[in-house]
């Protein structure tokens, strides 16, 4: 078990040495791909949390980045709140609202449940639209670019990285102690048997909204990060397809992966913004012929890389890794 925990430390550890240094290492715009990628990687915890630990199938988490963003958006600009106050606020709205899903959820579960949550995803985006006075409407809600605060020497896109993967870093750090405790547990006995977990005194509905809640915090801090990045938004900032995304992603970077998550994470950026790149690769493969500015190529590529990576990977990256590094960490125990 002290194998284990040190192992994870020291993990952490060099991911947060990365955090600090990358940023020295490659261009500017690189730095601002990575910080998306890193706000990837906070929702996809949350949904890991959820899903990966839970149980509970969500197809709706694009909808609470979604509340995030709008949260953020509406305080800075209606209310002259400075952008870097308004994270914690956006995933407090976005976890409460996570709350609220999660009550009626209750009663459902696997198939029924996702059909539930996804129906929130594709009906979230009409309020903008009926409520435009509040929301913005579809023009949206043009908000400041991000700006180091207290006269910091770096770029506004490198300020973005280490905010990014800084809050990303003290979430992943929280998950992590909160995975290994009683709640992670109980979780954990809620997704394997939820009769035998009742029977073992775990509180069903308790567990199951909690973890509705915190998987909802964590979209909405991922959300507001977003539109800080993007310095806009709108109903179209977060379509529908992104909730189907993060699912895949979790599922290309394992279940129940913390850190094969920043893999998923650079899958949806990667398929997203530079799926060009993708297709071309793909086209040297002789049974390919696809256009890479097609409408809709951006789907059909994730959709094959999807498909390729679970084939080969079935227990995604994380279980990859885990398969690789089993015999090593195996002599490790065996010493202690």
């Amino acid at each position: 078990m002290r194998i284990k925990l040190a192992l994870d430390i020291l993990g952490f550890v060099a991911l947060a040495l990365l955090v600090v240094f990358v940023p020295h290492f490659v261009a500017d715009f690189t730095a601002y791909e990575l910080a998306i990628i890193g706000m990837y990687f906070i929702a996809l915890l949350g949904l890991s949390i959820l899903t990966g630990f839970g149980g509970q199938i969500s197809l709706g988490h694009g909808a609470f980045m979604a509340i995030g963003g709008y949260t953020t958006a509406i305080l800075s600009v209606d209310h002259g709140v400075r952008d870097l106050w308004t994270i914690p606020i956006a995933g407090l709205v976005a976890g409460a609202a996570g709350l609220l899903v999660g009550i009626p959820a209750l009663r459902l579960s696997g198939l029924y449940l996702a059909l539930i949550t996804f129906g929130i995803a594709v009906s979230f985006p009409q309020l903008p639209k009926q409520f435009d006075d509040f929301f913005g409407g579809t023009t949206g809600i043009v908000l400041g670019l991000v700006s180091p605060p207290f006269g910091l020497d770096t770029t506004p896109n490198r300020w973005l990285f280490y905010l990014t993967w800084g809050i990303a870093l003290v979430l992943l750090a929280v998950a992590w102690i909160f995975l290994r405790g009683k709640p992670g547990r109980a979780l954990q006995a809620v997704r394997d048997s939820e009769v035998a977990a009742e029977s073992s005194g775990v509180n069903l509905a308790t567990y199951k909204t909690l973890a509705f809640g915190i998987s909802a915090f964590y979209a909405g801090v991922a959300g507001a990060l977003y539109v800080m990045s993007t310095a806009y938004m709108n109903p179209d900032v977060f379509p529908i397809v992104l909730s189907v995304y993060l699912v895949a992603a979790l599922a290309i970077g394992g279940l129940d992966s913390l850190v094969g998550l920043i893999a998923g994470a650079g899958v949806i950026y990667i398929l997203q913004n530079r799926s060009d790149d993708v297709t071309r690769w793909l086209n040297h493969l002789p049974i390919l012929d696809l256009n890479p500015k097609q409408p809709g190529m951006p789907s059909v590529v994730f959709g094959v890389v999807l498909i390729a990576v679970m084939l080969a990977l079935p227990m995604g990256v994380g279980g990859f890794l885990r398969r690789i590094f089993q015999p090593l960490t195996s002599r490790l125990y065996s010493r202690s």
